[in-house]
């Protein structure tokens, strides 16, 4: 059998981590795992839990991963405590929790399980069912970034860039992205893409953030196809080509992401890259606005108007 990820491996969801298959157990067949969490292994039970809630060698079945976690949690596999905090918070298999989902990462972090403690760390910085409390907030990312979780690091990044409950130091959290993308968090790619693009905390290189923006935007992070798209537009790092900025912020709009809309919108009442048409320019402002984009929202009111440039 392959070897599957190991119990530092991530999956990201809605902002927060999942622990994978124990190292131990990963050349184990599911049938194997079953065995040894029928005699009380713990990890067994975590391990078989994951491979439930993917549908890896088994029938997806989310229900049957929390009743897994729940056993390993309970054998004293942390991994599975952070599990089914997960799936309490994201009311997967079991109904939603928000107060078991706490303590079941509060129980994972304080017994050392890092992806615990990321997703804790989330909480406290979004005040999501719990006190908003950056200082927490700041120290969970940092044990979890200690611990080798790319996500702890993507976290405690961000406040570094914005100075929450630490002094701001774009150096820092340059640093931090670097070791969070490294580690295929590709949101962090975008950010630290954006550091280079303007350079904060890093110099100024063009060359570079483009780098970063494709990786974010090969992996479906949309706001990196925007980015990326604007450096196609003014010939930044790459060389000027509007079809492509203009087929890159298509991507983006595609994808969800309203400022790809706004300069989709931009392309076609220009003609850069797309046939002049301001019929399709308003209808690309509209989407933006839609998407809750302002600056859409106001270029297509004028534009109705006739008032736009």
């Amino acid at each position: 059998m392959t070897i599957r990820s190991l119990v530092l491996a991530i999956i990201a969801v809605s902002g927060m981590v999942v622990s994978g298959v124990v190292r131990s157990d990963a050349a184990e067949s599911p049938k194997e795992l079953n065995a040894a969490c029928e005699k009380g292994k713990a990890t067994a039970c975590q391990s078989l839990g994951h491979l439930y809630l993917n549908g890896e060698g088994v029938k997806q079945d989310a229900s049957h991963a929390v009743a897994l976690w729940r056993r390993a949690c309970d054998g004293g596999a942390l991994g599975g405590c952070n599990n089914l905090g997960f799936m309490y918070a994201n009311g997967r298999g079991v109904a939603q929790d928000y107060a078991q989902a706490v303590a079941l990462y509060q129980k994972s972090c304080e017994g050392g399980e890092p992806n615990g403690c990321s997703n804790l760390g989330d909480m406290y910085a979004n005040g999501r069912w719990v006190a908003q409390d950056y200082a927490q907030a700041v120290a969970l990312y940092q044990k979890a970034c200690d611990g080798g979780v790319p996500l702890g690091c993507y976290g405690l990044g961000l406040m570094y860039e914005n100075g929450n409950e630490v002094p701001r130091d774009r150096i820092q959290a340059a640093t931090l992205y670097r070791k969070a993308c490294d580690g295929g968090v590709l949101g962090s790619c975008a950010d630290l893409g954006t550091l280079y693009e303007v350079g904060f905390g890093a110099l100024q290189d063009y060359t570079q953030a483009a780098t970063l923006y494709r990786k974010a935007c090969d992996g479906g992070v949309f706001s990196g196809c925007s980015n990326l798209g604007t450096l196609y537009d003014r010939g930044l790092g790459v060389k000027r080509d509007t079809f492509q900025a203009a087929d890159l912020f298509e991507k983006a709009c595609a994808g969800g992401f309203p400022k790809g809309c706004h300069n989709l919108a931009i392309a076609y009442l220009r003609g850069n890259g797309r046939p002049q048409d301001e019929g399709d320019a308003l209808r690309y402002f509209r989407k933006g606005c839609e998407l809750k984009f302002p600056s859409s929202c106001n270029d297509y009111a004028k534009l109705k108007k006739g008032t736009l440039y």
